[in-house]
Order: structure tokens, then C-alpha cells, then sequence
């Protein structure tokens, strides 16, 4: 009987999202990510007028970290295999083979990688794969206060992520623009929020 090959990932429900910045602090201190570093940046959307909805200014938050793409380009482009996909869709950079040719960094198109300037090498989100061989989600997920964010197998109808998902409707589930990479990542917002803008 042929497996399915697992595709982890992230989705992140801006309808609850209030701007906090926990998901950044949880992974400088779970990863060790340098003060001028950010793996899972906050950014803000808005405020946009938008006189349509009858709302007249729209404004959200949206977490970037890394899309952790089906075809990853970062991984294309590597010249050592230092970036590579694990069996279970991760996208990951051995630090151990790593050249710091920055070419990953370039290639994303999400701008998601870092350069960490003292190991003099790539460094991103790594869905915290520690956390995840005991048996816990990455520590944004765990510590999110507003429950925004959910983790697992896209593949698994029972994991927390397909559900989430399943339950927003794929008329609200929305991903970063697909240049060729297929993101993985999704972003829950529904229209009684906020028009979707990235």
C-alpha cells in the first residue's frame, strides 16, 4: 500500500491575529535567533480604505516565516545541498555544509532566510524540528495567545493545520503569491475581516 507523502505545515489565522509579535520573541528564545535576526517577522497590512465593504479602513496583521514551498527554489539553487527537504516536506539548512554564498537568500522569493553573520551562514524557520521529536508543535504554535497559529500534516484530514483549514473554507484560505514554488503556508481571512492584500 503506497504512503503519502507528508507535507507539513503552518496556517495562520489573521481573523485572530492581533499583532503581538509572541510568535517572533517565542522563536528567538526556542531557536537562539540573534536580537537583529527574524525568522517569523509580523508585518502590518493596512489600514486600507476600502469604502466597498462598507468598512472604510481595513487593517491586519500577517506573519511571514517560511512558506516551506513544494518546489523550493532555495534548495534549487544551493550549490553544497547545504538547503535541503527533509521526508516530511521541511525545508532545512545544514549549517554543518553550508557556505554562506547567500544564492538561497536571493532565490526566495519571500525574503524569509537570514545571514548570521557570526557562523557565517544561512539560517531560517525551521518549524522547530526539535520541539516537533518530542511530540510538540513549533514553539509559535505553542505560544501564540490569540490561537491563531496551527501546525501538521496537510495531508492528515485529523491534524490541526486540515482542519483549520477545512473549517475556514477554501474561499478564505489564501497563501503568498506562487511563483513556481508552490508555498505551502496558508493564511486564513475571511472577506468580514479584510480584503486579502499580499
Amino acid at each position: 500500500m503506497a504512503t503519502t507523502k507528508k507535507r507539513y505545515a503552518l496556517i495562520i489565522d489573521l481573523d485572530r491575529c492581533i499583532g503581538c509579535c509572541g510568535c517572533e520573541v517565542s522563536c528567538k528564545q526556542e531557536n537562539g535567533v540573534a536580537v537583529d535576526v527574524v525568522w517569523n517577522k509580523v508585518r502590518e497590512e493596512g489600514p486600507h480604505v476600502n469604502a466597498d465593504a462598507g468598512r472604510g479602513v481595513e487593517h491586519y496583521f500577517l506573519p511571514t516565516v517560511c512558506q516551506q514551498c513544494d518546489e523550493p527554489q532555495c534548495v534549487k539553487v544551493c550549490p553544497t545541498g547545504a538547503s535541503y527537504v527533509r521526508e516530511d516536506g521541511t525545508v532545512l539548512v545544514d549549517r554543518e555544509i553550508c557556505i554562506g554564498c547567500k544564492y538561497c537568500m536571493m532565490a526566495c522569493p519571500y525574503g524569509v532566510r537570514s545571514f548570521n553573520r557570526e557562523m557565517k551562514v544561512v539560517e531560517k524557520c525551521t518549524l522547530c524540528v526539535q520541539l516537533q521529536a518530542v511530540g510538540e508543535p513549533p514553539a509559535c504554535v505553542k505560544n501564540c495567545v490569540a490561537k491563531a497559529r496551527f501546525f501538521g500534516d496537510l495531508g492528515d484530514k485529523a491534524s490541526e493545520a486540515a482542519k483549520a483549514l477545512a473549517a475556514a473554507g477554501e474561499e478564505n484560505a489564501h497563501s503568498l503569491p506562487d511563483v513556481g514554488n508552490r508555498p505551502r503556508t496558508r493564511y486564513i481571512l475571511h472577506a468580514k475581516t479584510a480584503t486579502w492584500r499580499s
